[in-house]
């Protein structure tokens, strides 16, 4: 009897064991990106028109900068012009999109530039500076560009963006990379507008989001990685006690009815 005992505690501990490994698994077709879903001839290449045309909206900072060939100009515009230039700077002579939706740039006063792009307000303050100045070039840049990657990933937080642009996988790369229960199947990404917010889903383990127009990101995008269902089962969030508590209660009973 002690051996059919023995026997059957370690067949339920097996059992146990199984269902817990199983339970834990996540699929790898869950998991990879960039499948050949939407795409499956990937030879011709993969298009995309890049439309991240950011429309300015109050609150937004904007480095405006002036240079010249006659140095009186480019003072009047920049003064202790440090070398290099660091991204404390460009905060500290910023311009803000006001809530009218105006800045105050210099001499010219206030310039509407809400609902502009940053193309559209360079060719703006560009022809008002040339009704004032000779060979001056006008640069302006979006200071607060900066996107957020939230959930599964293994470093969340808010990233300051360099460069003019960013897609959505770099983000996540940025970000450390997504956790192994990730849901890439659908990341959800806030995208603010003029009017409020909008949220898109995307399927990062599809080729086909290559082609989307929310794959680059624009300033002050929310990208949100949630957690799969299977993750309540995984290592990390296992209720070690309930396992350790069902295996004791498998011995007693074992016992008294051996």
């Amino acid at each position: 009897m002690k051996t059919k005992g023995t026997y059957t505690f370690r067949i339920v501990v097996k059992m146990i064991i199984i269902v817990f490994l199983f339970s834990s698994c996540v699929s790898q077709k869950r998991v990879q990106l960039l499948q050949e879903k939407s795409v499956k001839d990937v030879s011709t290449g993969f298009v995309n028109n890049r439309i991240t045309s950011y429309h300015l909206q109050p609150g937004d900072q904007l480095y405006i900068s002036v240079h010249s060939v006659d140095p009186k100009t480019s003072r009047l515009f920049q003064t202790d012009f440090p070398s290099p230039m660091t991204s404390t700077y460009q905060n500290l002579n910023s311009y803000r999109v006001e809530e009218d939706g105006y800045i105050n740039f210099s001499f010219i006063n206030k310039v509407y530039v809400k609902g502009l792009t940053i193309n559209e307000v360079n060719d703006l303050l560009q022809k008002t500076i040339n009704d004032y100045f000779k060979e001056a070039t006008v640069v302006v840049q979006l200071v607060n560009y900066r996107v957020s990657v939230l959930g599964e990933v293994e470093d969340p937080g808010t990233f300051i963006i360099d460069n003019k642009q960013i897609n959505i996988l770099q983000a996540v790369a940025q970000a450390g990379g997504s956790k192994n229960f990730g849901n890439l199947k659908k990341v959800k990404l806030v995208r603010q507008t003029i009017t409020g917010s909008e949220l898109y889903y995307i399927d990062l383990t599809d080729n086909g989001v290559l082609q989307s127009d929310q794959f680059y990101l624009m300033p002050n995008d929310v990208v949100y990685i949630e957690p799969l269902k299977s993750k309540s089962f995984a290592f990390d969030n296992f209720p070690y006690t309930i396992f350790l508590s069902t295996i004791s209660t498998a011995a007693i009973v074992i016992a008294l009815f051996r």
